[in-house]
């Protein structure tokens, strides 16, 4: 089925602030993670629309502090640049006090991108707030900016601003006091800045109005990488805010020249769904633009690109190697969770770290099906956060479903079990009694063929739940002897 990429995802999914680059041919595309990890998947792609995962930016911890591990913690708003043969890549983890991350990687080869092995980070703690972005100009000068704090002079109220400074990239420290560049074109929360030389000129672009139904792109330029900066005209230059388009609080975008000569551009919205105010589920996703320059400012061109979605379904034995890039663990690590059993099949266990103990992968559609496989115990369920979620447990026996909705914890029924437990769940249409009830989806959740609840997919939104992030399918020990055997997901 041929799809429009203004209205389906190119990475659907929990897969926020997009970052994209170009070296040759190769396009690059990577996101934030906040508190799971592995961090900053990396996808690869030919074309723009077809993305395939070749990594995780963030794979080691020296290089992904852990801090507290709240959710909505960790990894946030990031740049993907090309410099000097060399990919560079600026976060803020949010929950450490090291400033920025910078992280680069040698591309050693046109073809075996999978083997991109990411350096030792140097921090920026000078540079306080977030959404770093990184630039060069032409005598190889790099320019940090990012999204800060304006303090008022006269104590009042503080206001976000745009701040840059120019990097020593080796050391993490400025060769000058960093400035204030830009305060955005006057909507709330100017954040997630790019810094581009397109001709003689530097644009600076920016998400603003908040990552909610009032999400927008702005864009201003000048003549010199610190400003001043002049405001577009036709600010925002993309927004959906206030319109019937289904897809919804569009923002946060990167340009990138395309390898003919064009341009695009990568921003993350939502698919919200149900009543009133409407309820997006699945996290902020990747959704892809082309774009023109009428009178030396972009164009955005949503209808341009149309493309076949990859299917997103897998079945995953654990048969040998290790656990495949999907796999992460939120305020963990995959590997305290799980290991490889010989012969297939996972051994789970608690990390004892205070997490939440579960090796999970991001939900990628709206109507889905999973399954997995226990022998002994275990724990299956869907989340948004610890505090919104729904599973069920296989232990002693039996496997009884449950759900938490912020501090009210339910127990909704069990079955009786073998030494082997089939766990499913499922993302079907909603069945709502009256108008005000119809939300984006119901979830049900089966054990062994029998239905043990049907619940209301609004509580697992993030229009509910709060944060950055977006449903997740979790697997994890549920005392001792817990294997999985097989996880499988389909939409």
């Amino acid at each position: 089925m041929i799809v429009s990429a203004a209205v389906h995802p190119i990475v659907s999914g929990f897969h926020p602030d997009p970052t994209v680059c170009r070296v040759g041919e190769d396009y690059f595309l990577a996101h934030s993670s906040f508190e799971y990890f592995p961090g900053a998947p990396l996808f690869h792609s030919r074309d723009l629309v077809s993305w395939r995962q070749i990594g995780n930016i963030l794979d080691r911890r020296g290089q992904f502090l852990r801090g507290d591990g709240r959710p909505s913690g960790g990894i946030y708003g990031s740049t993907l640049r090309h410099h000097d043969g060399r990919l560079h890549f600026v976060t803020t983890n949010v929950g450490d006090d090291m400033g920025q991350t910078i992280v680069s990687a040698e591309l050693v080869s046109d073809t075996d991108h999978e083997r991109l092995v990411w350096s030792d980070p140097v921090f920026v703690p000078q540079a306080d707030g977030i959404d770093p972005d990184l630039a060069w100009d032409e005598d190889g000068t790099c320019f940090l900016t990012w999204a800060g704090v304006v303090r008022a002079e006269d104590g009042g109220r503080s206001a976000n601003g745009i701040w840059q400074g120019r990097l020593d990239m080796k050391t993490g420290e400025f060769e000058e006091p960093p400035y204030l560049v830009w305060q955005g074109a006057g909507l709330a929360h100017p954040e997630a800045p790019h810094l581009y030389r397109i001709g003689d000129r530097w644009y600076l672009l920016l998400a603003e109005g908040g990552t909610e139904r009032g999400h927008g792109v702005t864009i201003a330029r000048a003549d010199r990488p610190e400003g001043p900066y002049e405001a577009c005209p036709r600010n925002p230059v993309l927004s959906h805010r206030s319109t019937p388009h289904p897809v919804q609080n569009t923002g946060h975008a990167d340009l990138v020249e395309t390898a003919d000569g064009g341009w695009a551009a990568v921003y993350l919205a939502v698919r919200p769904g149900g009543f009133t105010p409407s309820f997006h589920v699945l996290g902020r996703e990747t959704f892809l633009a082309g774009v023109d320059w009428v009178d030396g400012w972009p164009v955005f061109d949503e209808g341009r690109y149309e493309f076949a979605p990859d299917p997103t379904g897998f079945a995953d034995e654990f048969a040998a190697g290790p656990l495949g890039l999907r796999w992460v663990a939120p305020a963990s690590e995959p590997a305290k969770i799980a290991s490889v059993r010989e012969g297939g099949g996972l051994d789970l266990r608690d990390p004892a770290d205070g997490s939440p103990g579960l090796l999970c992968t991001r939900v990628k559609d709206l109507r889905w099906e999973a399954e997995a496989v226990f022998a002994g115990s275990g724990r299956f369920e869907v989340r948004i956060d610890d505090r919104h979620r729904y599973g069920l447990v296989y232990a002693d026996g039996r496997v009884r479903a449950e759900a938490r909705i912020g501090g009210v914890t339910a127990d909704l029924g069990s079955v009786a079990a073998g030494p082997e437990a089939v766990l499913r769940m499922a993302a079907v249409e909603c069945a709502a009694e009256t108008m005000t009830a119809y939300g984006p989806d119901d979830l049900v959740l089966t054990a062994d063929g029998a239905d043990l609840a049907r619940l209301d997919g609004r509580y697992l939104s993030t229009e509910v739940a709060t944060g950055f992030t977006g449903r997740i399918l979790g697997v994890g020990a549920a005392g001792t002897g817990s294997v999985l055997r097989r996880f499988a997901y389909r939409a």
